[in-house]
């Protein structure tokens, strides 16, 4: 068994066991088509692992907090699916150019106030990122969480994320790849 079909074990056994604030089951897996229709509606691919989450976890419902995002269908709780609130991020983004969101990083994860755990689907180890605007400075909202999804599921599963062991000295790297990610979009 590979690394990765080991942690897809461990996390599906979390996710039938464990369900985040506002979910009262984990949704079935989505098929291969709705993956395809979610790809073509991003312009892009996701990352191995992703895809296999959504594939052979669930959609959505499980994880940190308030949980993975559904891919591309909002379930009845009414938290947007992750490519929905890509585009309307990005959509956004264009109209407001001090706030653009980069190509590529995709929403997985509500935190709550406007912030979301999000993956760099461009980056090879799927870097996940913190986006988190409150303070009101674009330069200063986007922070890696986890240099790889893998390592931040398995924070999740051992239950070692920054959520989980958080004090008052705790501060995570910024993004420095954020405006080399928003280049074009703040050029259109």
């Amino acid at each position: 068994m590979t690394e990765n079909e080991q942690l897809l074990a461990r996390v599906t056994a979390k996710a039938h066991n464990t369900r985040p604030w506002g979910w009262t089951s984990l949704p079935e897996p989505i098929d291969a088509a709705t993956l395809t229709r979610a790809e073509a509606a991003l312009g892009f691919a996701l990352p191995p692992l992703l895809a296999d989450l959504y594939l052979r976890v669930g959609d959505g419902g499980f994880g940190p907090e308030y949980g993975v995002l559904p891919l591309l269908d909002s379930p009845p709780a009414g938290e947007p699916a992750a490519v929905v609130q890509y585009l309307a991020n990005r959509e956004s983004g264009r109209r407001d150019p001090d706030w653009p969101w980069p190509e590529g990083v995709l929403p997985i994860s509500h935190w709550g106030c406007a912030m979301y755990a999000c993956v760099d689907c461009r980056s090879p180890e799927a870097t996940v990122l913190l986006f988190e605007p409150n303070p009101g400075d674009p330069d200063r909202a986007w922070f890696v969480d986890n240099p790889g999804l893998a390592d931040w599921l398995r924070a999740w599963v051992d239950g070692t994320g920054w959520y989980d062991e958080m004090d008052d000295d705790f501060q995570m790297a910024p993004w420095t790849d954020f405006r080399i990610g928003t280049t074009e979009a703040r050029a259109s």
